[in-house]
């Protein structure tokens, strides 16, 4: 079974909820998907490897423990992705970017592709691939399955919002892909969304529709 860590942090919780407000405007939504996106980084990146370097401080030197920022990867589903990337890449600045450009098929809701762009290297390399919405699961399974052509050293699943539909669609089709997310709401409706949901996340981050 594929793990699922819920990130249920009371500050985690809080700006998803004041997201979650149909009066919320683009701007707050945008800046509290930064702010909860950075703080999900905390978690996803837990058990990132370490290394030991060589330092002085300013009364000594001495042997102090850093991450490689460089071997880690974060990949972004196009083009809602963009809003949890940043934040992420706020609190490991040096880690490297790939883009999957995916549409969901309005009549099918299966996932098209129409661009993918990655690192060189993908074998030495951890993936964290972030999409805000894991709902029918297509397009994160679609984007896994496609990395996983590239044979990365792990891959991790980051995700605002999920539901039971998509964490079993999710699970069957990459048992070895853990998931992070915020929330695991009630369903899936007949038209693809998440309920109760927080609505399209791509229109409300870039004020379209």
């Amino acid at each position: 079974m594929s793990k699922v860590h819920l990130v249920d942090h009371p500050l985690v919780q809080h700006k998803l909820t004041l997201m979650r407000k149909k009066e919320a405007s683009t701007n707050s939504f945008r800046r509290l998907l930064n702010e909860l996106a950075m703080l999900m980084t905390y978690e996803v990146t837990r058990d990132v490897p370490m290394q030991e370097v060589q330092i002085e401080t300013p009364l000594e030197p001495m042997t102090a423990r850093m991450i490689d920022g460089k071997k880690l990867v974060f990949v972004s589903i196009l083009r809602a992705g963009t809003g949890i990337l940043d934040g992420m890449l706020s609190v490991v600045p040096g880690a490297r970017v790939g883009h999957i450009g995916l549409y969901r098929d309005p009549k099918t809701l299966t996932a098209v592709e129409y661009y993918f762009k990655m690192p060189q290297d993908m074998n030495e390399r951890d993936v964290v691939v972030v999409d805000p919405m894991l709902a029918t699961g297509n397009s994160a399974i679609a984007a896994v399955e496609r990395l996983k052509e590239l044979r990365p050293k792990s891959i991790k699943f980051v995700c605002l919002l999920t539901c039971p539909e998509g964490v079993a669609a999710m699970t069957a089709a990459h048992p070895d892909v853990p998931i992070y997310t915020a929330a695991i709401d009630r369903e899936l409706d007949e038209h693809g969304y998440i309920r109760p949901g927080l609505g399209d996340a791509g229109d409300r981050i870039f004020g379209t529709k």
